[in-house]
């Protein structure tokens, strides 16, 4: 039987978790390594994954003990993904929550109380557009 390892360094942006591992893991570069065993009996060279190792960041309170893990190759493609993805800014949280003046009218809002006549509500609803 012929097995062949990749080493490869993944870069996560943002802590991230994975099935395998005990809690957050830290941003940060990491190393994995791939093993793959050569398919016999076919025509041309072919390989199967039969196991992925991460290398894990020494903890602070442990200086120099480094853990290397097997995991999921697919859970850590999905870590990757949801780490390329853009973090939410303010202005894509939604309408409700992009609007400054209307926070202030909650607790009327809420108790269906009227607001009072200093809130310029009505001004407000004449300028609203609907997506």
């Amino acid at each position: 039987m012929t097995i062949r390892t990749s080493k490869k360094t993944v870069t996560f942006r943002r802590p991230f978790i994975l099935a395998e591992l005990d809690g957050v893991q830290p941003a940060g570069v990491y190393a994995v390594e791939t093993d793959e065993e050569l398919l016999e009996g076919i025509s041309f060279p072919a390989y199967r994954r039969i196991s992925t190792l991460i290398r894990l960041h020494a903890k602070p309170d442990r200086p120099g003990i480094v853990q290397t893990l097997y995991i999921d190759p697919k859970d850590l493609d999905a870590a990757l993904m949801r780490d390329s993805e853009p973090v939410a800014s303010p202005v894509d949280r939604g309408p409700l929550q992009r609007e400054p003046e209307t926070q202030g009218m909650a607790p009327f809002l809420k108790q269906g109380r009227e607001l009072p006549a200093n809130s310029n509500h009505d001004d407000r609803e004449k300028n609203v557009t609907k997506t």
